[in-house]
């Protein structure tokens, strides 16, 4: 296989929707936060959003190689985006321009 096609199967060369992109920030975040990444039940409570809505959102994201998971195994998500590729959290809706 020459480097080309190698380099076009990346997981970092694949492109995100702007929803995956904010999940795929806030495990990251998270994950550096806390030093693991995030259960099913803390993405569905920053988004709140239902578990299964979480579920089929990360089943998305690793099966367009955005991330990666043991099976059976909690807390296992791993990032296969380039921390710089990854948009700025939208941490619960912080209106930036108001003075604190």
């Amino acid at each position: 296989m020459s480097q080309k096609s190698d380099a076009a199967q990346r997981p970092a060369d694949k492109g995100f929707t702007e929803k995956q992109g904010q999940y795929l920030a806030f495990i990251y975040t998270y994950s550096h936060m806390f030093r693991c990444p995030p259960a099913e039940a803390d993405i569905q409570r920053h988004f709140q959003v239902s578990p299964p809505s979480v579920h089929q959102m990360i089943v998305t994201l690793e099966r367009n190689g955005l991330i990666r998971r043991q099976t059976r195994v909690p807390r296992s998500i791993e990032i296969l985006v380039p921390p710089q590729r990854l948009p700025i959290l939208e941490w619960l809706e912080i209106n930036q321009s108001e003075p604190l």
